[in-house]
């Protein structure tokens, strides 16, 4: 790799680090869009890039997570009971989720995350109340809504945050335990989904410095970066008002996901 493209990894694990301490993402749906970027100035073949570009996302949660949850976990955030309640779901869904997203064609793959991520978006700006008498549900769908939000995960390459924090917060989970828990629940996710991609992926032809589907010169410059700001995110999130972040957030997912639907169109669905 050239110096330029190490800087430009290093700038990506920055923000998408600082992101994940914020927000409690994990950054996928910042990261895509700009790897995807960084992956057809390296070369990759065009239905590779899509999901080399979502496997090394999830890859790179692997240490974002670890270094945004112990923040977390020292602020007393993360509630461990649900997080190992949420971790078998989690953890089936993004084997299931990363199958599945390696058979597409990689503009269609693309299509998915730019409709998904504009979706995530309009929501993100809706504005939603818990009800008081809402409540976290039984074993049983805990485990049906986190084999649901691996599958998702593992296709767009995310954490699963997007999901878990307003499926917790909607049902009286104070905000900040939601955020670090969810943070939490992108460990396993990371895990499954990456072992995955480097499974469906393994016996096809890529450019050399590849595991399967996943870029490892891109792993490791952009976990380095994200594990240093990470902390500084988790610091921020404690200061700084929660609905500002929130449309902060929001306007930059409907540029990436401008930006994702018009690669679908080029690369051809």
């Amino acid at each position: 790799m050239d110096l330029d493209l190490i800087a430009w990894m290093l700038a990506l694990g920055a923000g998408v680090g600082f992101v994940a301490g914020l927000l409690g993402m994990g950054g996928g749906m910042i990261m895509v869009p700009f790897m995807a970027m960084i992956l057809d100035r390296v070369g990759f073949p065009a239905d590779a890039v899509v999901k080399t570009a979502i496997a090394t996302s999830l890859a790179t949660i692997l240490f974002t997570s670890a270094s945004s949850v112990r923040a977390q976990h020292q602020r007393g955030a993360v509630r461990w009971d649900l997080a190992l309640q949420l971790t078998p779901g989690l953890v089936l869904g993004s084997l299931i989720g990363a199958q599945f997203a390696s058979s597409l064609r990689g503009g269609v793959l693309a299509l998915i995350f730019g409709v998904f991520i504009a979706y995530m978006a309009r929501q993100m700006l809706q504005p939603r109340k818990p009800e008081p008498d809402r409540v976290l549900p039984h074993r049983g769908v805990m485990f049906g809504f986190g084999s649901l939000v691996g599958v998702i995960s593992a296709i767009v390459g995310a954490g699963g945050a997007f999901l878990m924090t307003p499926f917790m917060a909607r049902r009286n989970v104070a905000i900040h335990h939601a955020i670090g828990t969810s943070a939490a629940c992108a460990f396993p996710i990371a895990i499954a989904g990456s072992v995955g991609y480097v499974w469906a992926g393994w016996s096809i032809p890529m450019p050399d410095g590849t595991w399967g589907y996943l870029y490892a010169p891109a792993l490791f410059t952009i976990s380095f970066a994200s594990m240093i700001t990470a902390p500084l995110g988790v610091k921020a999130a404690h200061r700084m008002p929660k609905e500002f972040l929130k449309k902060l957030f929001a306007y930059l997912l409907f540029a990436m996901a401008g930006y994702m639907l018009w690669r679908a169109w080029e690369y051809g669905i």
